[in-house]
């Protein structure tokens, strides 16, 4: 049993399926997954000057697939983002792209959550997302700082929060369009 279009936007599971196992993997949202995963590769090859080269616009469909469809979506497609900017540089900071693919993952979680729990009114809740998630994410190597040192930490700051309030206001812009479309 595959769950209704509202349960995909807002997270939920369907009815009866227990919101686990293979019932996840719908073929719509499978569908869904993989353009917004290929939305983040070409993402990933439009830079932000930064001393890692891994700063990009490749979490954008992972902030927007969070607030639309959910956690999930939103967090695989976010994962899959980084490693794929990490991959067009030669995965500089090495198996340390995983942690901080997890850590993206954590930022579309509170970028969905800040954007649900707000009230809507004047917009408050697009106004949190991005607050929350893009600080979140910009500050997200200070919080790595104990492994890739101080030095890069401080470096790499300015271009990460840049590009993460960047990316979370226009994944909130859009889905403050999309979300009012009958399309979608």
């Amino acid at each position: 049993m595959g769950a209704s279009d509202d349960e995909h936007r807002h997270g939920g599971a369907a009815a009866g399926d227990g919101g686990g196992g293979l019932s996840f993997f719908t073929a719509k949202r499978v569908a869904r997954i993989a353009i917004f995963t290929a939305l983040s590769v070409v993402g990933a090859f439009v830079k932000i000057p930064s001393p890692t080269g891994t700063v990009a616009m490749d979490s954008c469909p992972g902030f927007f697939s969070a607030l639309m469809w959910g956690y999930a979506e939103g967090g695989i497609v976010i994962a899959l983002g980084h490693i794929a900017t990490a991959a067009s540089v030669g995965f500089p900071l090495g198996a340390l792209h995983i942690l901080i693919a997890i850590m993206m993952t954590a930022a579309a979680a509170l970028f969905r959550l800040a954007g649900t729990a707000v009230p809507k009114r004047w917009n408050l809740n697009i106004a949190a997302a991005i607050l929350v998630g893009g600080t979140f994410n910009g500050l997200m190597a200070i919080l790595l700082s104990p492994v890739i040192g101080l030095g890069l930490a401080v470096a790499i700051t300015p271009s990460l929060l840049v590009a993460s309030y960047i990316n979370t206001a226009v994944a909130a812009i859009a889905y403050r369009v999309v979300s009012r479309a009958p399309v979608i």
